[in-house]
């Protein structure tokens, strides 16, 4: 079963919206039947063989240590700065990375700033998951008016570009990181449902499905033993491509001043206050900007390598 969830139109026309346009995923393939316990280890042999995305899941997981664990890697304030301190090139005793353009130890803003980073990127893709994919499952197995009225309904945020809408919904409630992370949870959910509805029409059309409906097993059960068994991995593997993005895009609102607020630290809000000293400390003023890119393109390669190790048709 292979949907184009991005960059393509949908079965009714509907044309891309930008957001769509940015990342093409392929929903990989499962077993027919449901994800047997041999699948799941074939599965994670390829993975094994991949050392792209054994690397990139090492980076993530280093990433996620010096974040969570900033205290435990850094030994300074993250808002202790001094004026006679500031911007610092690489290399400075006791500030490896330089320093901010107050004096703040950049190593160590890089460490806490990542924790709202990942926050804000991570947190809107499992609530759109939840409600996304609960929409679209449902509206993928009972079809008919339901469907129809679930798909029409997320349909008119397409009318949108996804990243005004985003924009313009955190201008309404204002900024703040509680307000940007709604504002992109609403701006995934509509791709997360069509990609959970387009597996589960799929999914219910099968003749295992349609064996257990014709012996009288009840909806419910076929949903959680037949219908979730074939479109939780795709869904998972779509949402996991989905953080990349929401790394960029909840930077991007914080580069704006409509996200995190100062002095938090926080990679995109870094990146706006660094933009000032390009000229003086290139170096020191693109560091947050890589940290963006490496941790986007690593969430990026890594669900690019679950789809692979999950698609049955490319492992024949």
């Amino acid at each position: 079963m292979t949907a184009i969830a991005q960059g393509l139109h949908g079965q009714d026309g509907h044309a891309p919206s930008q957001l769509e346009t940015q990342i093409t995923v392929t929903v990989p393939e499962m077993p027919a039947g449901g994800a047997a316990p041999g699948y799941w280890k074939s599965v994670g042999q390829r993975l094994l063989r991949d050392k792209v995305t054994i690397v990139v899941t090492l980076i993530i997981l280093g990433i996620l240590f010096i974040t969570l664990g900033a205290p435990l890697v850094t030994g300074h304030d993250p808002y202790a700065g001094s004026i006679m301190a500031r911007l610092k090139p690489i290399g400075t005793p006791g500030h490896w990375l330089g320093t901010d353009e107050t004096g703040r130890d950049l190593w160590t803003r890089l460490c806490y700033g990542g924790r709202m980073s990942l926050l804000a990127a991570i947190l809107p893709v499992t609530i759109s998951l939840v409600i996304g994919g609960f929409l679209g499952i449902l509206a993928g197995y009972a079809g008919g008016y339901l469907g129809t009225l679930i798909m029409r309904t997320m349909d008119v945020f397409y009318a949108f570009p996804s990243i005004l809408l985003a924009i313009a919904i955190c201008g309404l409630l204002g900024n703040g990181l509680v307000n940007s992370i709604i504002a992109l949870a609403v701006v995934f959910i509509p791709p997360m449902v069509r990609v959970a509805e387009t597996v589960t029409s799929q999914a219910r059309h099968l003749d295992f499905v349609e064996a257990a409906r014709a012996s009288g097993t009840t909806t419910l059960q076929i949903i959680r033993h037949h219908v979730l068994a074939n479109v939780l991995g795709p869904i998972l593997v779509y949402a996991t491509s989905l953080i990349s993005v929401s790394i960029i895009l909840s930077a991007g609102l914080s580069f704006l001043g409509l996200g995190v607020t100062p002095p938090t630290p926080e990679w995109g809000l870094m990146l706006n206050s660094l933009r000032q000293a390009i000229y003086v400390q290139p170096y020191v003023a693109a560091l947050p900007g890589l940290m963006i890119f490496l941790t986007s393109m690593s969430f990026n390669l890594m669900s690019d390598g679950f789809r692979s190790a999950m698609d049955v048709r490319l492992n024949k």
